[in-house]
């Protein structure tokens, strides 16, 4: 039997909208003929969350043998609200090249809260990727870079996920979860409790190992499982992060998150489904784009050593540039000193979305964020797509 509720009486409730109608006409009378143009709303989501901000460097250190962490403080004021596994994204000018790459938050929201609010990466040197080497040879204590964050959508979320979690990580990877491990022993998760299986390859050079387990050892909420791929003498879990070391540490009710290597999240996918997770259950970051890309199904063979041309076209400016097949679009305008607004440089996030006008484009099924219309329409976003041939394509202006 439905009921109905009333809060002020039926025949009230009943006539409310009628007074609200009232009360606007009464607004409209009584108002300045002068038109306000302020959009108060947009005012104050520029200022929580500026599109472009500077961010200062005040410590750096090591998190291994391979990485460092980088800690940073913000020229603006403020450091907008984010959530663990949200990322932000650095712009830099190295060379002729104007270059923007994301990196997960490796500290706690909690921490960029406060007296002295501050947020950190961790940066994994010898990746194919021109600017963490930039990081460890160009970057210093005192040095401000450009940016802005938060950004993503690889978060823990409590209307949707349960409360008993296991983290998935893969070498760096661990960034968004040691956020999160930091915010669970803090008290800011609503009491979840977090296992990290976390596979490396040597006990050595383990990231942000001592401060990971310093937190495990401390706080009950927080259990890290090193997995060691290449270390026979490890006492713990060896090999790789298998179905059956995933079930030995799962309870009845999980939320599963992985972030870790391309070739790492195709084997924990298969092994989530040989254990039946439900997809709701299974939340990811984004996939990084594959380091060979003529390795990926449907690949044209042959073409990744062809060079083409791309015509850049910013409003009535044209550029042509030079493009290697073995790259994206994005990277070879960015590699031509063209600004091009890249945030996640995966394919997610869309803020790189441009018109192909002519020519074609090989894009991973992984890493295609596309709509629907946009695939029919010509649209791509020029971070996850590959040039087949020589390209015209209209980018925004910046």
């Amino acid at each position: 039997m439905s009921k109905s509720i009333s809060v002020h009486g039926l025949i009230k409730d009943a006539g409310g909208a009628s007074r609200i109608v009232n009360k606007r006409r009464e607004s409209y009378a009584s108002a300045s003929s002068v038109p306000d143009p302020k959009d108060h709303i947009r005012e104050l989501a520029d200022a929580l969350h500026p599109a472009k901000m500077t961010f200062k460097v005040t410590d750096i250190r090591e998190a291994s043998p391979t990485s460092r962490t980088f800690r940073f403080e913000s020229g603006d004021g403020h450091i907008p609200v984010f959530q663990c596994g949200q990322y932000v994204n650095i712009r830099l000018k190295i060379g002729q090249s104007v270059l923007s790459r994301p990196y997960s938050i490796s500290s706690a929201p909690y921490e960029a809260r406060g007296e002295n609010p501050f947020f950190e990466i961790t940066v994994r040197r010898n990746v194919p990727y021109l600017v963490p080497d930039y990081l460890f040879e160009n970057v210093h204590v005192g040095d401000v870079l450009e940016g802005s964050l938060p950004f993503g959508n690889f978060y823990w979320e409590p209307m949707r996920d349960s409360k008993e979690i296991v983290a998935l990580a893969g070498g760096s990877g661990i960034t968004p979860f040691m956020s999160m491990a930091k915010e669970v022993a803090h008290g800011k998760m609503q009491g979840c409790k977090l296992t990290i299986l976390y596979g490396s390859v040597k006990a050595n050079d383990i990231v942000l190992k001592d401060e990971l387990d310093a937190i495990s050892a401390e706080c009950p909420d927080v259990k890290v499982v090193h997995v060691l791929s290449d270390e026979p003498d490890w006492e713990g879990e060896k090999g790789f992060i298998s179905k059956d070391i995933i079930a030995k540490y799962s309870g009845e009710d999980t939320t599963y998150m992985f972030c870790g290597p391309r070739a790492m999240f195709q084997f924990v996918e298969k092994a989530l489904k040989e254990l039946n997770v439900p997809g709701r259950r299974f939340r990811h970051d984004v996939v990084n784009n594959p380091g060979d890309i003529s390795k990926m199904p449907g690949y044209p063979a042959g073409t990744e050593e062809k060079t083409f041309k791309i015509t850049v076209v910013r409003g009535i400016h044209e550029d042509v540039i030079d493009a290697a097949a073995r790259e994206t679009v994005a990277v070879a305008i960015e590699r031509a000193g063209i600004a091009i607004d890249t945030h996640c440089h995966n394919g997610e996030c869309g803020m790189c979305r441009s018109h192909l006008l002519s020519g074609d484009v090989y894009v991973p099924e992984s890493n295609d964020g596309r709509r629907m219309m946009d695939k029919e329409m010509g649209w791509i976003h020029p971070c996850s797509s590959w040039p087949l041939s020589d390209l015209k394509i209209k980018i925004p202006i910046m």
